[in-house]
């Protein structure tokens, strides 16, 4: 099995705009994409996001750190939760993403061993 992490980016204000009915079309996308992993694999974690509003953004400049409100850069979409899984594939892993909804653009990245770090 390999782990793979799903970024789920899209329009904070969607939520909002949708109508009921969409909303729950949503939610049973993410039940299709659950049973999916179940069937396939296994999810080590998964959370939905507090908007950009909540975000703090910590940066290095001239050696100095830098802690501001807000995200690192202005964009329309924004990552709004994701989802950590062990799958057998990248192709499973694109299928399974596929059940996502529509509306949302899914980056899927693979995790990479750091090898274990012995405590200081």
């Amino acid at each position: 099995m390999k782990r793979y992490v799903f970024l789920l980016a899209y329009r904070e204000s969607i939520w909002g705009e949708a109508t009921v009915e969409q909303q729950q079309s949503w939610m049973d996308d993410h039940e299709r994409f659950h049973a999916f992993i179940a069937q396939r694999g296994r999810t080590i974690a998964t959370a939905p996001l507090a908007g950009v509003s909540d975000a703090t953004t910590v940066r290095h400049v001239e050696g100095e750190r830098v802690v501001t409100d807000g995200p690192f850069v202005e964009t329309a979409e924004t990552i709004g939760g994701y989802y950590d899984v062990e799958l057998p594939s990248l192709d499973v892993a694109i299928e399974g993403a596929a059940l996502l909804p529509s509306d949302y653009a899914i980056e899927i990245r693979p995790t990479i061993s750091t090898g274990e770090v012995a405590p200081a």
